[in-house]
């Protein structure tokens, strides 16, 4: 009322009445907005460096991390809101209908302005324990999106009550009339809401997680987890976007807990040729002792040495030798063996299961390899052979000698 009157005191003081009458509301409507725009520049050219500086002054750096530009500069679009719902009803207290329409506007964009603030706010704690790898353990940023969901949504239902007169517990009761179109229109962001939290709740996945999803085609290292999408780097360097409902419904794959006990499984097989299994006499045993295939045990045993059996022995003595092979490990499920499986028409597989502390692809791949170059040099050693099928040079030789 004080502005109004002191604007109007000007203009008559400086125009004649039938001047300046026409012209008090607008004055007033740019003096109102220049003080609320004011109040913005001083927020952010005064009290932000201000802020900045006594959080600087202080030990902990949380208050640098959620007091920082984003934060106050949410916190500075709040001052022209104030500042409009406290003027705007005094300056044009003389047009009812403006005045309601005005307050109906400012405090929806006051609750806008909080509803900002809050997100903000929840978005630097997150940042806070991601840095400080707090947060390493569970994905907050599931948590932090259904919030800031939980938070909007909040936000609509007063903004609505605000605008139409009515109770928000009337605006819920409209939107649940209208359920089933609304979950049809948010399938995607319930389900995805839905999916996030058991995600998150047991643990199934978080933020640099190596996963295989084979219905996406992603195999590679998890970029990002939101609502609605999980984003997975492939180690060719392409991003898969994946529902985190297809992670639910469908099975996928996690290396994580690999990385973390330092143990990666390797499980191959060798198919050997049963023509080539039988008993080794006592001078195959001495050459094999000789060369160190075997112990001096073995030739007490001669004539009933298997050199399959014996082959599987040394297999082990030499998957234990290496350093880079687990020999003992807390988790009973890491063990090292050397086993038969069941035959096949190409041979009888002899399975070499062990695990290794190299959990890195690319060294994984060179150090499973070496292994298995050495075991194909050393098998004829043992007069054992490796089952090969025909090729066409075989048959060839085969047609050769035919006729």
């Amino acid at each position: 009322m004080y502005l109004r009157h002191w604007i109007t005191d000007f203009l008559n003081s400086i125009l004649s009445p039938d001047t300046a009458t026409p012209l008090i509301s607008p004055t007033l409507f740019v003096i109102v907005a220049l003080i609320s725009i004011a109040s913005y520049f001083l927020c952010v050219r005064i009290v932000t460096p201000l802020m900045h500086f006594l959080t600087r002054k202080t030990e902990t750096e949380w208050d640098d991390d959620i007091l920082n530009d984003k934060s106050m500069r949410a916190f500075s679009q709040l001052a022209p809101a104030l500042i409009l719902e406290w003027l705007l009803p005094q300056a044009f207290s003389n047009h009812e209908w403006g005045v309601e329409i005005i307050e109906k506007l400012t405090k929806v964009y006051i609750v806008y302005a909080v509803i900002n603030l809050l997100c903000v706010l929840i978005t630097n704690t997150v940042d806070g324990f991601e840095r400080r790898d707090k947060g390493a353990e569970h994905n907050l940023t599931v948590i932090e999106g259904a919030v800031k969901l939980i938070m909007v949504l909040i936000g609509v239902i007063i903004s609505l009550s605000i605008l139409f007169d009515r109770k928000p517990t009337m605006v819920l009761t409209g939107f649940g009339a209208s359920a089933a179109v609304l979950m049809l229109v948010f399938q995607d962001t319930i389900k995805g809401f839905v999916a996030g939290v058991q995600l998150t709740l047991n643990n199934m996945l978080k933020k640099g997680d190596w996963i295989i999803c084979d219905k996406a085609g992603a195999n590679g290292e998890v970029q990002s987890i939101k609502l609605t999408t999980v984003k997975v780097r492939n180690w060719d360097n392409s991003i898969v976007t994946i529902h985190p409902y297809t992670l639910i419904s469908d099975s996928f794959r996690n290396y994580q807990n690999m990385r973390e006990i330092g143990a990666r499984r390797v499980a191959r097989s060798i198919y050997i040729d049963f023509d080539s299994i039988r008993f080794l006499s006592k001078e195959e045993i001495t050459r094999l002792t000789e060369k160190g295939f075997l112990s001096e045990h073995s030739q007490k045993h001669a004539n009933q040495e298997v050199n399959l059996s014996l082959f599987r022995k040394y297999l082990i003595r030499y998957l234990t030798s290496l350093p880079d092979v687990v020999k003992k490990h807390p988790d009973p499920a890491v063990f090292l063996m050397v086993r038969q499986l069941q035959p096949t028409p190409q041979g009888l597989p002899l399975e070499l299961y062990f695990f290794t502390k190299i959990t890195s692809w690319a060294a994984y791949e060179r150090f499973q390899a070496d292994i298995f170059d050495y075991v194909y040099a050393c098998i004829s050693e043992f007069g054992l052979r490796i089952f090969q099928a025909p090729s066409g040079n075989d048959l060839r030789d085969l047609r050769g000698i035919i006729r």
